[in-house]
This record gives structure tokens, sequence and C-alpha cells, in this order.
């Protein structure tokens, strides 16, 4: 998958960089309104809009831009931003070495309802109170970036832990346990780096669940209570979201992508592929490719 962009470092000119933030109407100009090619990073990303119009397609699901709209992308997913204006507002950038730094364990994004590494990540949409004051942070980490205060960085890492709090308070799922239970949230962790593994050849629960030394049951119980989604359904995800990736980014066949993807028969690939899209593979790849 050689032809998807990737941006593996926040600032190009200097690796140590760790968090960024720009406002929209500035990354508007700089491209000349250019739009972007799709691409992906190695960092986390979250677009906090004031006011937008056009489209934010994240691995090939598309949402309408509009007014008062946060957008959280994880590390790997493909996203490209088709502005039909300047848009105003914020685009935060940040690596798992921030959280690091502040303090601030992986262990807490992954127990938020607000970055979805696979399947549909639309937008938090606030009302006009909450997104004052969620701005209210955003300026302040603004503020921030920008100047030369004592214990910047510090300061910078608990308005955005404040800001994901109060992100993850307006998502209309099962808000955040500040007292998460830990050895749950391992789980969760765990679980999602080893599918990253062996999403290629391992598809079952009870695969991932003889990894972690627990029953099937007990894992998708905690997966589902964390994610809203059961471990199957997470694996499922990733197979999806891959296959549209190969079948869009990459030269490869049909055929080759099914066994890419660990189906031993490129018949079973296409019956899983047009049960989760509701269309074939052949044609996600000509319909994506008219559009873009």
């Amino acid at each position: 998958m050689n032809n998807v962009k990737a941006y593996h470092q926040i600032d190009a000119n200097n690796e140590h960089v760790s968090f960024a933030v720009s406002k929209m109407e500035d990354v508007y100009r700089l491209r000349n309104g250019r739009v972007d090619e799709p691409h992906r990073h190695d960092f986390f990303t979250v677009l906090i809009i004031e006011s937008a119009k056009g489209v934010h397609k994240i691995d090939f699901n598309s949402y309408v831009l509009d007014n008062l709209q946060i957008y959280f992308v994880s590390p790997g997913q493909v996203h490209q931003l088709v502005e039909d204006e300047s848009s105003k507002g914020y685009v935060f950038t940040f690596s798992e070495q921030f959280l690091i730094e502040n303090s601030i364990h992986l262990s807490f994004i992954e127990s938020l309802n607000l970055f979805h590494d696979y399947g549909k990540s639309p937008p938090l949409i606030p009302n006009e109170i909450q997104y004052k004051k969620l701005a209210f942070y955003a300026d302040e980490v603004f503020k921030l970036y920008n100047g030369d205060s004592n214990m910047k960085e510090l300061s910078i890492g608990a308005f955005l832990k404040l800001f994901l709090i109060e992100c993850n308070n307006v998502c209309e799922m099962t808000p955040v346990d500040l007292n998460f239970d830990i050895s749950e949230n391992r789980i969760i962790s765990e679980f999602k780096k080893e599918v990253n593994i062996a999403y290629l050849t391992e598809h079952s629960t009870s695969y991932y669940a003889n990894k972690l030394y627990i029953t099937p049951d007990h894992l998708n119980r905690v997966v589902k209570n964390a994610i809203g989604k059961t471990a199957k359904e997470y694996i499922q995800s990733r197979l999806i979201t891959e296959a549209k990736r190969l079948l869009y980014f990459s030269k490869l066949s049909t055929k080759e992508i099914a066994f890419e993807l660990g189906f031993h028969e490129p018949a079973n690939f296409s019956t899983f592929f047009k049960k989760h899209t509701e269309v074939s593979p052949s044609n996600f790849k000509n319909k994506e490719k008219n559009v873009h």
C-alpha cells in the first residue's frame, strides 16, 4: 500500500516535536486552498471546527463538514479533508510520546469513546454551550503553544486532558470512568496490539482470548463495554478497513488481497466484504476511483 501518503513526524523538520496546534484557516492558506490527498499519520489528530463547509473522509466514510464539530483521527487511519472554503477552528496533533511525557496513560485515551481505530468515526457534535467550553480549552492550548511560559508542555498536557474529558462527557456513549479498571484497560490495549500483529492470519476471537489468557466471553464483554462493539466486530472492522485501503491504494487484484488478508478462498473474501459493505470488492474499487 505504498501509494498512500504517510506523515511519520508531527514536524518534518524536527523529529523530537510531539505536539502541535494550528489554526485551520492558516493551514488552508498555506495550502492555497488545494485539497490534500488522502493520507495517514503516525500520531493522533483532533479537528476542532467552529465553522466549515465540505467533506471529511475517514477510512472511506464521508462526513459532511458543518459548524461546531469535533473529529478524532487515530494513528494509521486514512483521511482527507475536502473544504469548499476556508474552515475556522484548530487542529491538534500529538504523539504517544507526548502522552508519556505528560503522564497521560495510553489506557486513558483508550478508555475514551472518542478515538476509533477502525470502522466509522463520526464527528462529535456539541451544543453551543458545550462547544464554548471546548473552544476555551483549545484557545488556551493555542496561547500556551505559542508562548514561552514555565512548564509549557505540562500546561498543554493538562488542558489537553481536560479537553478530552469534556469531549467524552459530551459523547452519548457511557462517559469515561476516571477510576477505570486498570486490568480491563490492559486487556483492551493488549487485544488491540495483538490484532494489529496477527489480523492478517487470525480472525477468531478465541485466538486473541487465548493470547490474553482469558475466555472469549470475557474478552467480548470487556471490549463491548469499552468501545461499543464485540471483539469479533472489532476484528472484522480491522479487516474491512484494511481491505478498503488495499482495494483503493494498492495495485493488488481482489484474489491477491483475499490471500493477503488470510482468506484461503477469494470467494469467501468477496462474500465477507459484501456482507459488511453491501458492495462487492470490485464495485467498491470502481466506485471510489470514480469519486476521486
